[in-house]
């Protein structure tokens, strides 16, 4: 008799990002015009201390502040991390040092990349200054990074800045990315399996007899492992939902359209599908509705209405 070989670990690439569009207040908008223009401004709080990159409210107070001040572009290193493996995206693509400067005339520390050949050749109390991009935009990378400097004194104070330019910067994209490998477990591989035969599977809590769908491999109640397998739906019911409006990058998906949570029958709790077949503004609580596959799918497209009367709200209440 040989022995069973083991499930295969499901492993993939995952991807996570989120291009955040944001508008500017008036100390933000001066700071990223200003780096565009080769000026570094800081802001004063109420007790005096120059804070760079500035901020719209006193950390102390929480007071508004708009004392824009100039300061140096050279400054001192007050602490460092080695950065011996870049990834995508960071300032630079070779080995550096991550450091805080506190730049001339300022009290707190600007976070950017120090340009050095090894961890050896940086030092907390250094001097540095900052290397400007060869083409600026307003943003933190028209710094583009730090650079050693030999001698030099700081500057004895800031310089107030009226913080006006010509065409300032008033909004900005702040791209936020992650990119990790993801192993599901045991449980989701079973989970994920049964998918790919058009079957929902869940996992029940031996102690409070939940069932989990998508299983976790333990009940997160009562703290036990949850090994009993259930198949669940495939129909379900519309516990709660809402309209999206705004079409969603690499999701080829008219707006607008229903995303809801839908308690599987047989289900402990909800989860979360988008809903087809039936106009947007008719979708409802209570609503019955089945998955529909795509030839190939690897999980259900949509779910669509089954034609039954709307489930009693005392039935799915407790899974909203």
């Amino acid at each position: 008799m040989t022995a069973a070989s083991p499930p295969e670990i499901l492993r993939a690439p995952l991807v996570v990002e989120f291009p955040f569009t944001r508008s500017l207040g008036p100390v933000q908008s001066a700071f990223l015009t200003g780096l565009r223009e080769g000026v570094v401004l800081g802001v004063t709080t109420a007790d005096g201390k120059v804070m760079v990159p500035p901020v719209e409210y006193d950390p102390v107070t929480a007071e508004e502040i708009r004392d824009l001040v100039e300061v140096g572009t050279s400054g001192t290193v007050t602490t460092w991390a080695w950065n011996g493996s870049p990834r995508p995206n960071q300032p630079l693509d070779t080995p550096f040092a991550w450091v805080l400067v506190r730049l001339d005339g300022a009290d707190t520390g600007l976070l950017h990349a120090l340009d050095v050949p090894g961890p050896e050749a940086v030092a907390t109390g250094m001097r540095v200054r900052v290397r400007w991009a060869g083409e600026r935009t307003g943003a933190i990378t028209d710094i583009a990074c730090f650079e050693p400097v030999e001698g030099g004194e700081p500057a004895a104070h800031a310089a107030p800045h009226s913080g006006e330019f010509a065409d300032a910067v008033t909004g900005i994209v702040a791209e936020a990315r992650l990119d990790y490998s993801y192993s599901p477990g045991r449980a989701q591989t079973a989970y994920i399996a049964g998918l790919s035969e058009q079957k929902t599977i869940g996992e029940r809590c031996p102690s409070c007899h939940k069932v989990y769908v998508p299983p976790r491999g333990a009940c997160p109640t009562c703290g036990v492992a949850t090994t009993d397998r259930v198949e669940v739906g495939p129909a379900g019911t519309v516990t709660t939902y809402c309209i999206v409006n705004i079409k969603a990058k690499n999701l080829d998906i008219e707006v607008p359209y229903v995303y809801a949570h839908i308690a599987l029958d047989g289900a402990g709790l909800a989860l979360h599908g988008r809903i087809g077949g039936i106009p947007y503004d008719q979708v409802r609580m209570g609503l019955r509705v089945e998955p529909v596959w795509t030839e190939g799918g690897r999980y259900p497209d949509h779910y669509r209405p089954t034609g039954e009367p709307d489930a009693d709200y005392d039935v799915y209440k407790e899974l909203i």
